[in-house]
């Protein structure tokens, strides 16, 4: 029963983007990820976190997924003008029930938050020049101010910072701040 409302207390904290604000997209996945969703449905616009979860409020239970797509306006390569330039980018809030897709919250959490991919945070594979470095360093205090907004304002437990390289997120920030410092 705490689940939606602990998940619109998360996304009270996110910035959301302001040309695509509000959550665009809600999935409610029953069992397990390779099961049919039971609601899919888009939003134009987007709509705020207390609309979004009492959709998905509908549909609780124990074994029941929710996913939430947004956006926020961060620092990424425009691969056209080989710049950075301040755009929407998606990130998903997944909440899974206890009882999902067994017990896939003692991996992920019970409130997962998927900012993709990490080249925003890092840009390993870029030499920056100091303007680019800002705008870097821009994106992780971004991300940072809303892990510490979560963390205050909350009530949660614990945080894992992840990556999809499996490696861990926040010692490959530390690294990649102190290079470009």
């Amino acid at each position: 029963m705490e689940m939606m409302p602990r998940l619109n207390s998360v996304m009270k904290q996110f910035p959301f983007s302001t040309a695509r604000p509000g959550v665009q997209y809600i999935s409610v996945q029953p069992v397990s990820w390779s099961e049919p969703s039971v609601l899919e449905q888009r939003f134009r616009p987007g709509l705020d976190p207390e609309q979004a979860t009492a959709i998905a409020g509908e549909f609780v239970h124990n074994d029941y997924a929710y996913v939430f797509e947004t956006n926020w306006d961060i620092w990424t390569r425009d691969e056209l003008e080989d710049r950075l330039s301040l755009a929407p980018q998606p990130v998903k809030f997944i909440a899974h029930g206890t009882e999902f897709d067994e017990g896939a919250f003692q991996q992920a959490g019970h409130v997962q938050v998927d900012f993709g991919l990490d080249t925003p945070y890092l840009y390993e594979e870029f030499e920056l020049d100091e303007g680019d470095e800002r705008r870097m360093r821009a994106n992780v205090q971004k991300l940072i101010d809303f892990t510490h907004a979560v963390e205050r304002n909350c009530g949660l437990a614990g945080r894992v910072l992840w990556s999809e390289s499996d490696e861990n997120l926040a010692q490959k920030l530390i690294a990649r701040m102190q290079k470009v410092n």
